[in-house]
């Protein structure tokens, strides 16, 4: 009897829980354990994730009273009974080892760290590109275009007194055009004033007809203002942009125009008399790493300094970053404010990318970024950003303002016997993507205009450089165009012949009065009838004549003539 009590007495594990009850009391302990299981683990549901099991696993045993009945054991303590029936997660340790109950091992402390550490910072990159989720909202925190939006400039200060004028926002992709109209929208909202933003790609004529409607109704019966932003207001056409004349006339809205092409060529003239042109130029490399300063700071990322190995933090981070932080190369940042050329939306969607990689390698891998330091973190550096941010184009628009720049650039340049500059024009140009033929073209147009007759062989030039154009195609032509060009910017230069026939076309255009008829010696007698009217009569045929023919080939009231000297404007 002694014997059977001492069994009944002793303590038995349960292999589910991990508990250590009376042995008496093991079989309806375990019964009610599988139980909870099969009502937690229902069929067609999801396996746990891997965080709470190892947060369940490293509570220490002796959290719950050893002699605590199992209805009175809390429910959160069930997740250990996966590692039971699910092979792999739990490194092949049996349940009841030692090392089990000890919490994760080494390497798998490292990944939850890991994993909660990026956690906060990947939930605040995704949803919205991170250009989007940084516009700012006041002009106090509007970085770059200080040339026109700087302290007592005239913009600024109408927009600071809430007087919008109608505008066109004329400026490169990344430059702040959107984001000015987003200030102005906020601003406009405090103030009570309607603000509308349509976007011209999608946007239709009755689209506009119907906001313009509702501003006129506004107007009428509220005495409200409305202002209407176009984005990309060169993709409506002549007759759509005459929508906004009489409105914009007669102040029934205000007109705000964002674009990227110049105006002068894809805005209506009368409606660009209506608006004044803001022209926003490239940001700077400094308002570029104030914009990157920016971003890192609201990511909570710290930046490593050069000679400094763990940096200083940009900002406080959240607890799980300051757990297992993440850090960026001071030089990684100058990098992307170098590489993006003025373009905000690209160097921020870049650094969100290179963030966005690093830490998805970090969960698994996260990296020493000390020297014999015990302190680990997810580094970001230049090469990563350079990865996340490959130039793969040149900032050029074969149909725009880009264009006619670097064309006419490329012109200049040769005309000033540069031959540096022209080939880096040139190389500027086809890099981007610009037609071969087009270029081959301009360099025909060249020889003759500021060549001339100094180097006859130039035109020469020029049409073969556009037949091997024709023939094999980019890339191969690329240094076909480039001897052409280096050929022209070391020639002599003479616009003899261009000078001279622009005074031509001046003659006739200030002349007054009935053109003068050709004289009737030089005309052309095919017929009896014309030679009896006079037509060629007195020629005198030049290679019959031995010595100088003295004759003249201009009209009466043209003789004496020289076209080829200057003429005074």
């Amino acid at each position: 009897m002694e014997g059977a009590e001492e069994a009944a007495a002793a303590l038995v594990q349960c292999p589910v829980c991990l508990r250590e009850l009376p042995g008496a009391h093991i079989n309806s302990h375990l019964d009610r354990c599988l139980q909870a299981a099969e009502g937690e683990a229902e069929p067609g549901s999801s396996p746990p994730s891997k965080r709470p099991r190892l947060a369940a696993a490293a509570a220490p045993p002796g959290s719950q009273a050893q002699g605590e009945p199992a209805e009175a054991r809390p429910a959160a303590a069930a997740p250990p009974v996966f590692s039971l029936f699910q092979k792999g997660r739990g490194g092949g340790q049996s349940p009841g080892a030692p090392g089990r109950r000890s919490g994760p091992g080494r390497a798998g402390a490292a990944a939850a760290k890991a994993e909660d550490g990026g956690a906060a910072l990947a939930q605040k990159l995704e949803g919205k590109p991170l250009a989007e989720r940084l516009r700012p909202d006041t002009l106090g925190d509007y970085v770059g275009q200080e040339r026109v939006l700087g302290a007592h400039t005239l913009l600024r200060s109408l927009l600071e007194s809430h007087e919008i004028p109608s505008l066109i926002l004329w400026g490169p992709p990344g430059c702040g055009k959107t984001t000015l109209a987003h200030i102005i929208a906020n601003s406009s909202k405090k103030n009570g004033t309607r603000f509308v933003t349509l976007s011209a790609t999608s946007a239709k004529t009755d689209d506009v007809r119907d906001v313009i409607s509702q501003a006129q109704n506004e107007k009428r019966l509220f005495k409200r203002k409305t202002i209407l932003f176009i984005d990309e207001i060169h993709r409506f056409n002549k007759s759509q942009q005459d929508t906004f004349l009489p409105h914009v006339e007669c102040g029934t809205v205000t007109l705000i125009g964002a674009t990227t092409e110049n105006p002068s060529f894809q805005v209506n003239a009368a409606l660009l008399s209506r608006c004044r042109v803001i022209v926003l130029e490239k940001l700077s490399v400094e308002a570029m790493e104030a914009i990157l300063m920016r971003a890192v700071r609201s990511l909570g990322v710290q930046i490593l300094g050069q000679g400094d190995q763990h940096g200083s933090s940009a900002t406080g981070s959240s607890s799980e970053s300051s757990e297992f932080p993440v850090y960026i190369e001071e030089k990684a940042l100058n990098t992307i404010a170098y590489l993006c050329d003025g373009d905000a939306r690209t160097g921020l969607n870049g650094l969100q990318l290179a963030v966005q990689a690093r830490l998805a390698v970090g969960k698994t891998t996260p990296l020493n970024i000390t020297k014999g330091g015990s302190a680990d973190g997810i580094l970001i550096t230049e090469e990563h950003v350079k990865e996340g941010l490959q130039r793969s184009h040149i900032l050029y628009d074969r149909a725009g303002e880009e264009h006619y720049n670097c064309i006419s650039a490329l012109h200049k340049s040769m005309r000033g016997s540069d031959e540096n500059a022209s080939l880096y024009w040139l190389a500027r140009m086809l890099e981007g993507g610009e037609d071969p033929l087009y270029v081959a073209r301009r360099l025909v147009r060249f020889a003759s205009e500021d060549i001339g007759l100094a180097d006859p062989l130039a035109l020469t030039q020029a049409v073969a450089a556009y037949q091997g154009c024709h023939f094999i195609g980019m890339p191969e032509c690329e240094v076909i165009l480039a001897q052409c060009v280096v050929y022209f910017a070391r020639a002599p230069k003479s616009i003899e012949v261009y000078r001279a026939y622009g005074n031509v076309k001046e003659c006739l255009r200030m002349h007054t009065g009935p053109l003068p008829p050709v004289p009737l010696h030089l005309r052309n007698a095919p017929t009896r009838l014309m030679k009896n009217l006079g037509y060629g009569k007195g020629y005198k045929y030049n290679p019959m004549y031995k010595e100088p023919v003295q004759q003249d080939y201009l009209p009466e009231e043209l003789k004496g003539t020289d076209f080829f000297k200057e003429r005074k404007t």
